[in-house]
């Protein structure tokens, strides 16, 4: 993309309103996401990944950001509230949660465009210039001021965030964008079986990552229009980019074009979940979480340090090539190539190896767990066998993916941590 920038990026980040996407279930996530929305779900240790995009806006300069929530909320608000509402109300600042409340008619947010226009009327009060559209379930690192300077200097309607990503992966997954050298979006086919390959590069293509710029007025009128359109499903990739790049100033903005950043990571599945957090645990990972200049932000307990105890030839509590949080206890158990969340307990004896074992998890004796997710809360009871026998694994009632990681959730151990009564 060429363009000359106009204005500094500090002056158009003030005039921008973000407004975080933040209501899916994702179901590929299974029992992952049975009682927490997609972005509520932990992730890297001490992180959820709602604060991947909240921390980008920060970073950048966006101190107006809406979040807008529905799919079973409670913990992603709590985690907001608790991590996210220290902000100067004076200065113009806020984080705040828009729930899914019948703003408009007597329908909840029915699709991606529907949760903005039921939120018009607060967005209106803010009178921005620009605004921000975020997807809020994704992991990446990305600095929002030269993506909204390009938007700015390019007299654009509308910008789409995107990133190369191979086209197998994209087929059925991903909306496709196809430009012109100055950049100007041709087409978008939303998940397309066979997307269109980028020119000069057979089997890479620009999928779209969720992430939008608009003139605000020019929101207002798509949106409106959209709504009153019958035969639309409300939703930005299947109905407005569509209409819009046929008829519009619509630009296309590859993800690193202002900052050289290019990790972006869709932790959709199980399995996307897993590699995501174990590639953490490389020696020089592609999303650097030490980074002073890009610090993720998160809510945190005030806990203890993690400590290791036992040294006898038989039991020796150690961790090695792994993220240890704070309030973990490795009691005599044996620890490689994990990721360990807050308050995990491993007892004498056990063993774990390239898993990811989320906060409040109590491994007892004997244990013996490999490529497995644990979600929270699990209490692992003693000499069970997690990730090495897939049959076995399902019969306890386990989730295995077809590459062989096992999900085990607290309600298919019987300990119904979420039980309604």
């Amino acid at each position: 993309m060429i363009y000359k920038e106009q204005r500094p990026a500090s002056q158009v980040t003030r005039q921008t309103m973000a407004l975080i996407l933040a209501g899916g279930q994702g179901s590929r996530l299974h029992e992952l996401t049975a009682w927490r929305a997609k972005p509520a779900v932990p992730f890297g240790g001490k992180f959820r990944i709602i604060d991947f995009p909240l921390s980008n806006c920060i970073n950048s300069g966006i101190k107006r950001v809406g979040i807008a929530t529905q799919y079973k909320s409670h913990s992603l608000i709590r985690h907001i509230m608790r991590g996210w509402s220290g902000f100067r109300a004076e200065f113009g600042e806020f984080v705040e949660v828009f729930p899914a409340s019948k703003r408009v008619d007597e329908q909840w947010y029915s699709g991606t465009a529907d949760a903005v226009y039921q939120n018009l009327d607060i967005i209106r009060r803010q009178q921005p210039e620009f605004v921000l559209v975020l997807g809020g379930d994704h992991i990446y690192k990305m600095d929002y001021g030269p993506l909204v300077c390009a938007h700015d200097s390019l007299k654009a309607d509308m910008t789409v965030c995107c990133v190369e990503v191979d086209a197998e992966e994209a087929a059925n997954a991903y909306g496709v964008i196809s430009v012109d050298e100055s950049g100007r979006v041709l087409a978008f086919d939303e998940k397309p079986a066979k997307p269109t390959h980028i020119p000069g590069k057979p089997g890479r293509v620009l999928a779209s990552m969720g992430n939008y710029v608009f003139n605000t007025k020019f929101m207002y009128e798509q949106l409106i229009r959209d709504a009153d359109d019958k035969n639309s499903s409300h939703d930005f990739g299947s109905d407005l980019l569509p209409h819009m790049v046929e008829k519009y100033s619509v630009y296309a903005y590859p993800m690193g074009e202002g900052d050289g950043r290019t990790y972006w990571r869709d932790v959709g599945t199980l399995d996307a979940f897993w590699s995501a957090n174990m590639e953490l645990l490389d020696f020089s990972p592609e999303l650097d979480l030490y980074d002073k200049n890009w610090p993720v932000y998160t809510h945190q307990m005030q806990l203890p340090p993690a400590k290791f105890i036992h040294d006898d030839e038989d039991r020796r509590g150690t961790a090695i090539s792994c993220t240890v949080s704070g309030g973990c206890i490795v009691s005599g158990a044996n620890i490689k190539n994990s990721v360990l969340f807050s308050n995990v307990n491993a007892r004498s004896y056990s063993s774990i190896d390239k898993s990811v074992i989320l906060p409040d998890v109590t491994i007892n004796r004997h244990c013996k767990i490999q490529r497995a997710i644990i979600d929270v809360g699990c209490e692992i009871p003693e000499g069970m066998e997690i990730g090495f026998d897939k049959e076995k694994d399902t019969a306890a009632g386990f989730r295995v993916t077809d590459s062989g990681i096992t999900l085990v959730t607290p309600d298919q151990l019987g300990q119904l941590r979420h039980r309604i009564r």
